[in-house]
């Protein structure tokens, strides 16, 4: 899929807004980006709790996950 506008092209349309709109664009993404990492946050737990479900995965002691997240 190609993109409707290149990051440039988008960053010249920004420049062109007022300074407050560029502020209320700035704030609107941020919360966008929030929301997006809060579902991708629900999915994983989701498709861990499945995973778990359909035994797939196993609960881990707190040395086994750190020893693991450090690898």
């Amino acid at each position: 899929m190609t993109p409707a506008a290149t990051f440039d092209q988008a960053l010249s349309i920004v420049e062109l807004l007022p300074l407050e709109e560029q502020e209320d664009l700035i704030a609107l993404i941020q919360r966008r980006l929030v929301e997006q990492g809060r579902r991708r946050v629900i999915a994983e737990v989701q498709q861990g709790r499945r995973d778990y479900q359909n035994g797939l995965a196993t609960p881990l002691n707190p040395k086994t996950f750190l020893d693991e997240l450090d690898q």
